[in-house]
């Protein structure tokens, strides 16, 4: 079985996005799916078997994201779908129109992942609109877009439900992303901390992601100086780059955190983040809108107990998991809870164990088995439909 995943994002650029395609693709590999993509090209990546890249130009205002030109991706999708028996489509920008196109003048089932909760992320990028006008705009958007497919997936409960509320029709399956285990478990952390200038008993929560206002990150700061009761030493590693970074290293001198709080921007995958993992006692998370929240699940795989507010799509994994503590959404008990598990490490040191077991329901060979399912109960549904319209021909 051959799938064609169009996406406007993919690595470079790294994001939740460009993660979960490339944990796909490897996983379905196994479960007898070969995947080529159409994604945009960013400098001058090399050619890749089974990759087409698209040119595009930057984004105003987000130089890190290329917006692929319009009749080039659909010139692009259309013919690497020739001898595919699906697309699925990642992104909603032109991806999606392209990826819709190609599928109906193909006769192919097209489905969709609803990565992103763009009702949650307007404002922060359009803080000159009415709120309530961008919601209604972004709601009527996802339902259009979605209504336009033959099934879509989320990666979490609580995002099938917010698009039943908005009138989404088409079969809706909740299908995470999954990890690969192995690949954080066997970090060295004396090497992180001592490349970067840790002390070794110094206890450090870890926050990894996009430094974007989506975040929540400077929820962590007001947490952090709470933390300060209970563990004065406590250190707060930032890991990732993003358009928020000058604000929050501004905050963070605003409020007196110079000494406790360190940015170490984007980490290799490979080695340098299983390290980052290998050398925090703690992983922190306060995003309020993610739509499921990988970085938790490598926490935990990594061995790590996660602090984190238990919302949207982090609810599934957080809820009722060992090793896991939702504090309110409140910086006070947020803190509290954090510094009285870095304070005291030797007596919580059971949670990293259990939250590493909870990890291994998540794995990214179960959860590419389960998206296989999924294509070919599309292909197979959509048969019928293909030889109707060749007879119709």
């Amino acid at each position: 079985m051959r799938v064609l995943m169009v996406s406007d994002v993919y690595f470079p650029r790294i994001n939740g996005v460009s993660t979960s395609i490339e944990t796909f693709r490897r996983g379905l590999a196994a479960h007898g799916v070969d995947v080529r993509l159409v994604v945009p090209r960013y400098a001058d990546e090399s050619d890749e078997p089974g990759i087409v890249r698209v040119a595009g130009r930057p984004v105003v205002g987000d130089p890190e994201d290329r917006l692929a030109g319009w009749q080039a991706m659909h010139r692009a999708v259309f013919d690497a779908a020739a001898d595919c028996d699906l697309i699925h489509v990642q992104t909603p920008f032109v991806a999606h129109y392209a990826g819709l196109r190609a599928a109906r003048r193909r006769a192919l089932p097209v489905v969709s992942t609803y990565h992103t909760l763009f009702e949650e992320y307007l404002e922060h990028y359009a803080p000159w609109l009415p709120g309530g006008w961008l919601r209604a705009a972004a709601r009527g958007f996802s339902r259009r877009q979605c209504n336009a497919l033959d099934a879509v997936v989320v990666p979490s409960t609580a995002m099938r439900q917010r698009l039943a509320d908005y009138r989404v029709t088409v079969p809706t399956h909740v299908l995470p992303t999954g990890i690969p285990l192995a690949q954080f478990t066997g970090g060295d952390g004396a090497a992180f901390r001592a490349a970067h200038g840790i002390a070794a008993q110094r206890p450090v929560a870890l926050f990894v992601g996009r430094v974007a206002h989506e975040k929540n990150i400077e929820f962590l700061f007001h947490a952090l100086r709470e933390a300060q009761r209970r563990c004065p030493e406590i250190l707060l590693v930032v890991a990732g780059e993003g358009p928020a970074m000058g604000e929050l290293r501004a905050r963070v001198a605003a409020l007196g955190l110079a000494g406790a709080v360190r940015f170490i921007g984007y980490l290799d995958r490979s080695q340098d983040l299983p390290n980052c993992y290998a050398a925090a006692d703690a992983f922190v998370f306060a995003s309020r809108t993610e739509t499921q929240g990988l970085v938790l699940l490598e926490a935990m795989a990594a061995g790590l107990p996660v602090i984190a507010l238990s919302a949207m799509g982090t609810a599934d994994i957080l809820e009722n998991t060992a090793g896991c503590f939702t504090p309110p959404d409140d910086p006070q008990a947020f803190g509290e809870v954090l510094g009285h598990v870095l304070a005291n490490r030797d007596a919580w040191d059971y949670l990293g164990q259990d939250a590493r077991r909870a990890a291994e329901a998540w794995s990214d060979s179960a959860l590419a088995g389960r998206l296989a399912g999924l294509y070919r109960q599309l292909v197979a549904a959509r048969q019928p439909q293909a030889v109707a319209l060749t007879a119709e021909t």
